[in-house]
């Protein structure tokens, strides 16, 4: 390893924590998962605000993340990509393993994480990009509960409380779209927009989303006329001026806080799941939409659409990283799901029908 930085005392001798000593720690709670931040304002007061609903009182945690902006190693450390899921391109992260952790460099933004079981921090130009941040605090519970024995879904969601509808989708497919469209139903609440995680319980598997607010493209923005006052009128005419298929296309992420666009108490991270719908329709095509039941261990390619690896970030209960070629485990996926209802949606892209359906099943469950 061409790097002074062998351990995770060799890099947290190279930062400087001073400056978080003085700092009163973000506390956060989410299901079972306790932690804290501790970071420097204009970012810790960013950071209060983005998880408003997941501040917690202060209490002993054993997950307590350190972010220090500026701060960089040097020399660098041997960095060696990490390969991405198949259908993503480009170069995004990097590690570089470390006798007891592990470092993750974002190669886009140039933010450094150090991921251990001793240390967790993140450091660079944090400040520029807080979504980053957002996101390496989310990957701490998603770790939690993983060694816990939580499986990732690549899902959306929504619940009223006594029954929770996930909705998963091939890449692009518009789990996003459809999952607002759904919380435009009287009694629904936000639980999860792209990570949703779910486990074996009674009477049925258990559902827990992440403090992560929905990141939205224009596509969906544009579709919904409680979203469009988020763009400026001249920027929704020219979206709409593009054709259908750019606009469905583009990436240009935006962040949707649910409390401001939805009002209050319109979160629920944690929920019993009773259905999940898989999106496997096609744009362009004439057939009417459908959803069909079907039984999940007869469909691996709706598993594949389902499952999410943990990532880079992630260290099992016995020490050791995720590599980027293991496969996911596919046995314990469908043991988790045992229970809850999975249906393939079909035929053309209609999230007007889709949103119909979603009220008929929501009104035929309280009717029950």
């Amino acid at each position: 390893m061409n790097t002074p930085h062998r351990t995770v005392a060799d890099v947290l001798a190279a930062l400087d924590l001073a400056p978080l000593n003085a700092v009163a720690p973000l506390h956060l709670g989410v299901g079972p998962v306790r932690l804290a931040i501790r970071a420097s304002d204009p970012l810790r007061a960013e950071l209060e605000a983005y998880f408003h609903e997941a501040l917690a009182a202060p209490a002993p945690t054993a997950i307590t993340i350190d972010v220090l902006e500026g701060q960089q190693l040097a020399p660098a450390p041997a960095w060696v990509d990490w390969a991405r899921e198949p259908g993503k391109t480009g170069r995004k992260d990097a590690y570089c393993n470390l006798a007891n952790g592990r470092l993750v460099h974002k190669l886009r933004t140039g933010v450094t994480f150090l991921q251990s079981p001793d240390a967790v921090a993140a450091f660079g130009p944090c400040a520029a990009h807080p979504n980053q941040i957002v996101n390496f605090v989310n990957t701490q519970i998603l770790n939690a509960c993983l060694r816990d024995g939580w499986q990732i879904c690549h899902a959306a969601a929504v619940t009223d409380g006594a029954r929770t509808l996930a909705i998963a989708g091939f890449s692009g497919g518009g789990k996003s779209t459809a999952i607002l469209r759904m919380m435009e139903l009287a009694g629904t609440a936000f639980v999860a927009n792209d990570r949703l995680l779910v486990r074996p319980a009674a009477p049925a598997p258990e559902a827990l989303g992440i403090p992560k607010q929905p990141r939205i493209n224009p596509g969906t923005i544009v579709t919904n006329a409680r979203l469009r006052p988020m763009l400026a009128p001249e920027r929704i005419a020219e979206l709409e001026a593009m054709p259908p298929e750019t606009l469905w296309n583009l990436e240009e992420k935006h962040d949707l806080i649910v409390r401001d666009i939805y009002g209050p108490d319109r979160v629920r991270v944690s929920a019993p799941l009773t259905d999940f719908w898989v999106l496997n329709w096609q744009r362009g095509s004439a057939d009417p939409t459908e959803i069909r039941p079907v039984t999940l261990s007869e469909r691996p390619d709706l598993l594949g659409a389902i499952m999410k690896s943990p990532g880079p970030f992630y260290q099992k209960p016995g020490g050791t990283f995720l590599r980027d070629d293991e496969p996911l485990d596919a046995p314990a996926y469908l043991a988790a799901l045992d229970g809850v209802r999975v249906s393939e949606v079909t035929g053309g892209v209609d999230f007007d029908a889709l949103q119909s359906a979603g009220a008929r099943l929501l009104a035929a469950r309280t009717a029950a």
